[in-house]
């Protein structure tokens, strides 16, 4: 049976985890404010975005080379959004194998399907057993428009050059704290029932272009694709920082049971050491008699 000094020993360093996990979740819930009120702004943004660019699509019928899709395809760019760090309970794993599961069904549709990562832990996952186009370092922590161009940029201009038939992004789409949902959705070629999804639903008018047509979509279809893969890195980093708060705080909860249970298991040794003890000195005393 354990002792009292090991009891000691076992509460003393799960009192050391619980600290640390509470800080973990502070310092979580801290970033994942910022994180949020990001997301959030960003929603409204993209909304309009989403409305306008559907109303100009099924106008005009979707002209940008970023718009048409090939009629035989053959390969396949997917980026796969993750976080830098763990800790954060199935918010890596759950999209993981979604991952997983996609790819053993797309040999059946393309010939060639190449792997991008943004976060580190999908790429550390998939390293060994997918081909990596790239890795793109350290943009998920805390995203920026400028990370958000270099990706587009890139896949923007294997898009035009014919690398890739279709561009897929994976990621965690957020809606809570406690919620983050894998999804595997395509970003290239543009298609306007994709981009209709998040619009309001408006009859169809004939617009008079000021600028010209063309012009118009040079402007918008790429400014459309960039903040896309914006409001993407801010959906992973709010679910991120909301899934380590969550973990974290229900780590503490699960230190602070066994930190009680362990309290009661050491006060049951105590009080069967002192019962022991009692019973030599009574058994002693009745053998001098």
């Amino acid at each position: 049976m354990i002792g009292i000094k090991e009891f000691n020993k076992k509460i003393g360093s799960l009192k050391n985890t619980r600290k640390m996990t509470k800080t973990m979740k502070m310092v979580s819930a801290s970033k994942f404010k910022r994180a949020y009120m990001a997301q959030s702004n960003a929603q409204i943004y993209a909304a309009r975005l989403n409305d306008l660019i559907s109303r100009l699509a099924s106008s005009a019928g979707g002209q940008h080379p970023l718009m048409k899709a090939k009629p035989a395809k053959s390969s396949a760019l997917v980026v796969v959004f993750s976080s830098d760090k763990g800790l954060c309970g199935g918010f890596n794993n759950n999209l993981i194998r979604k991952v997983r599961r996609w790819s053993s069904d797309m040999p059946y549709k393309y010939t060639k399907v190449e792997y991008s990562f943004c976060g580190r832990r999908a790429f550390m996952a998939f390293r060994r057993h997918v081909t990596v186009k790239k890795h793109y370092e350290n943009i998920t922590l805390k995203p920026t428009f400028n990370d958000a161009l270099s990706v587009a940029k890139e896949l923007t201009e294997s898009f035009t050059k014919g690398e890739y038939d279709d561009i897929y992004v994976a990621y965690n789409r957020f809606n809570s704290p406690m919620s983050q949902e894998p999804l595997i959705e395509r970003i290239l070629p543009l298609s306007t029932e994709e981009v209709a999804k998040g619009a309001k639903k408006a009859a169809s008018a004939d617009y008079i272009y000021e600028p010209p047509e063309e012009e118009l979509f040079n402007f918008l279809v790429p400014k459309y694709l960039n903040f896309r893969l914006y409001y993407t890195l801010l959906e992973n980093a709010a679910g991120e920082h909301g899934a380590r708060m969550s973990a974290m705080d229900k780590a503490a909860q699960n230190t602070a049971d066994l930190i009680d249970k362990y309290i009661l298991l050491r006060n049951r040794a105590r009080q069967a050491s002192i019962t022991t003890e009692l019973i030599e000195i009574i058994s002693g005393a009745e053998a001098l008699k």
